[in-house]
């Protein structure tokens, strides 16, 4: 099987290409349709140096047994229902959070389409912040 594997690779090198090509062009926009992604450190410099608004997109339950200081709880579940707490912050850069990065990207597209100019997620959410060994407010 592997082997016949290599043999088409060989005999359609130009097609392969273009399908590599189209995959990894695919990926990368649709990482950046719901906001780029950051890492915790660049998180902590975006609320300190430009007043950053984190809305943390887990459930209730997840939310209090730890979250990022200063951030504002709207489950995944009824976000779309709760955006217009966040009108006042359209131009702040606002930066998605959840259990481990997978959701944010659907919210910020949304977010998105509502408007909003400066739309980021954190890289591997909640689990990559406590990894970090980052502080969390209970």
């Amino acid at each position: 099987m592997l082997e016949q594997i290599f043999e088409f690779i060989g005999n359609h090198v130009v097609l392969v290409s273009v399908f590599v090509f189209l995959l990894v062009a695919f990926i990368i926009n649709e990482g950046k349709q719901g906001g780029s992604a950051i890492t915790p450190g660049n998180l902590v410099n975006l609320v300190n140096r430009e007043g950053a608004v984190i809305v943390d997109i887990r459930d209730n339950n997840d939310f209090g047994a730890g979250h990022i200081a200063g951030a504002v709880n709207m489950p995944f579940s009824s976000i779309e229902s709760r955006f217009g707490e966040l009108e006042s912050f359209k131009e702040n850069p606002i930066v998605l959070v959840c259990k481990m990065g997978q959701h944010a990207g659907s919210v910020g597209r949304k977010l998105k389409a509502q408007g909003f100019v400066d739309v980021r997620r954190l890289s591997g959410g909640m689990a990559e912040w406590t990894a970090s060994n980052l502080p969390v407010v209970k």
